[in-house]
């Protein structure tokens, strides 16, 4: 998913950040957000070119002249596109009419993130759930949001910590659930070198938290074999 491809609702993201902010959850970010896309593509583009020299690389080369736009264009359209308000996905909610009060949860959502640390990959899946209130949501809203802050350097405790918070915001509910079970590449191919492991992190809150039938209902569902 790209900037090009994403229905977006800036106010909704403005306030959603707003509320990240005064949870002490937000991603460490500079007044440099309010650059444009071309700015930024053109100074990454130098600093990757810089880069490339210095590691040796012969930037003359048909393969590898263009690499440093093409690096600059994927942070700033792609990779890290949600670091911006403005790109914050359409959350369409409808009044819980039916009077529904059991778990939605949407599982096997893709998180395509990047750690922050190292800016390599951080490659899983969430399980998102929530006991409506007043309100529903769109199912495709959930994929959209894990998504959008996905696309931001993350540590995968934040990311957790923004997803939950950002529904419960929209939801204007507690009754949220969120899980996330990851292969960090950073651990996997520098460091530790380690391929197998995987980190999970969970996040839950008001009925999941009070009720512990609930809470092992949400835990079996996310279950990687499930």
């Amino acid at each position: 998913m790209t900037t090009e491809n994403t229905k977006v609702d800036y106010n909704l993201g403005t306030e959603v950040e707003g509320y990240l902010v005064s949870k002490g959850v937000a991603t460490p970010t500079t007044g440099l957000l309010g650059e444009t896309p071309e700015h930024k593509i053109a100074v990454i583009e130098e600093h990757m070119r810089g880069i490339m020299e210095v590691l040796g690389l012969d930037l003359t080369d048909d393969s590898l002249v263009d690499t440093p736009k093409r690096v600059a264009k994927m942070y700033v359209k792609e990779l890290f596109y949600g670091l911006e308000t403005k790109y914050f996905p359409k959350a369409t909610t409808v009044a819980n009419k039916m009077g529904y009060s059991g778990m939605v949860l949407e599982k096997h959502v893709a998180v395509k993130s990047a750690c922050e640390h190292h800016f390599v990959i951080i490659d899983g899946e969430a399980s998102v759930a929530y006991i409506p209130e007043d309100k529903v949501l769109g199912l495709s809203k959930i994929n959209r949001i894990v998504n959008y802050f996905s696309r931001r350097p993350q540590i995968q405790e934040r990311l957790t910590e923004q997803i939950y918070h950002a529904l419960v915001y929209i939801l204007g509910t507690e009754n949220v659930a969120v899980h996330i079970s990851a292969k960090h590449y950073c651990v996997s191919h520098r460091g530790a070198e380690d391929t197998k492991s995987v980190t999970s992190t969970t996040r839950i809150g008001g009925k999941f938290l009070a009720d512990s039938a609930l809470r092992a209902e949400f835990y079996s569902a996310t279950n990687d074999n499930s």
